[in-house]
């Protein structure tokens, strides 16, 4: 999910796609993290899903060869808004595999979530789609409990134990179909809004895979001031490590001999 405007990231939005924002002390894109934990878990057919700016992340990724996957692009049907519009695209016009599973980003989302061990349960269990949930929520203003009119306790920013979405999921692929009709007379759809609860409504099979993962919404201003570049090294190092194998273009001879002839490491 690349498309959005970004308007809690203004102004920098206005100059910047949302996900190409840079971050970590190398001021790498957002996108750039969240491409290289894709391939890292062997998910390396990719569309984007575009709009806003999508020029800035066509021109930095290209057909993702130099990343280690095959990038597609789609760009955002203007009269529909919002992720569910942008899954709707993808079902109408995408590359698609109706027997397999979909696997959604959002691409202001930061995380080190293990995709491979998230995919492999939502596929084992048959779930028509599983929900990526953190336990833990740090409310980001302070809390109250009132009593008529006088305050007998006061909590600043507490930790709620709840479970809480970051912005990753997994579907059945035969869900998308469900959208055509779920977007009728309709000028907004979304995932979380609108799909899920329809599933849950119907008695769908909706799980959750819990992580204890890092994870970080960089969709503000906010946000995006208070993330630690440090943090973001010590979490995601593993993703540019040179010990990284080398991927590797093999010619094979007309003779069945192979002869490499580029070599080169993710960098």
């Amino acid at each position: 999910m690349a498309g959005g405007e970004g308007k809690r990231l203004r102004p920098l939005s206005y100059y910047l796609q949302k996900c190409m924002i840079p971050i970590g002390e190398r001021q790498r894109p957002l996108l750039d993290y969240v491409i290289r934990l894709l391939r890292y878990h062997g998910v390396t057919d990719v569309t984007m899903l575009v709009g806003y700016k999508s020029e800035q992340i066509r021109c930095y990724f290209d057909d993702g060869a130099r990343f280690g996957v095959d990038l597609t692009y789609l760009q955002d049907d203007p009269t529909i808004k919002g992720t569910g519009a942008a899954l709707l695209n993808l079902y109408h016009n995408g590359p698609l595999d109706s027997d397999g599973s979909v696997l959604i980003y959002y691409g202001d989302i930061l995380s080190n979530i293990d995709l491979r061990e998230m995919l492999t349960q939502h596929e084992e269990t048959g779930a028509a789609a599983t929900l990526a949930l953190a336990r833990g929520y740090n409310v980001p203003v302070g809390v109250a409990k009132v009593k008529g009119d006088s305050v007998v306790s006061w909590a600043e920013k507490p930790a709620m134990d709840i479970h809480v979405g970051i912005g990753i999921l997994a579907l059945d692929a035969k869900v998308l179909g469900e959208l055509p009709s779920l977007v009728e007379n309709r000028r907004e759809l979304d995932i979380m809004g609108d799909l899920i609860p329809y599933l849950l409504g119907r008695g769908d099979s909706v799980r959750a895979y819990v992580t204890d993962g890092f994870w970080y919404d960089v969709g503000s201003i906010e946000k995006y001031e208070k993330l630690d570049n440090g943090s973001v090294e010590r979490h995601f190092s593993f993703l540019y490590d040179l010990s990284t194998p080398r991927l590797r273009t093999v010619y094979v001879a007309s003779n069945g001999s192979n002869r490499i002839i580029e070599d080169s490491i993710l960098k």
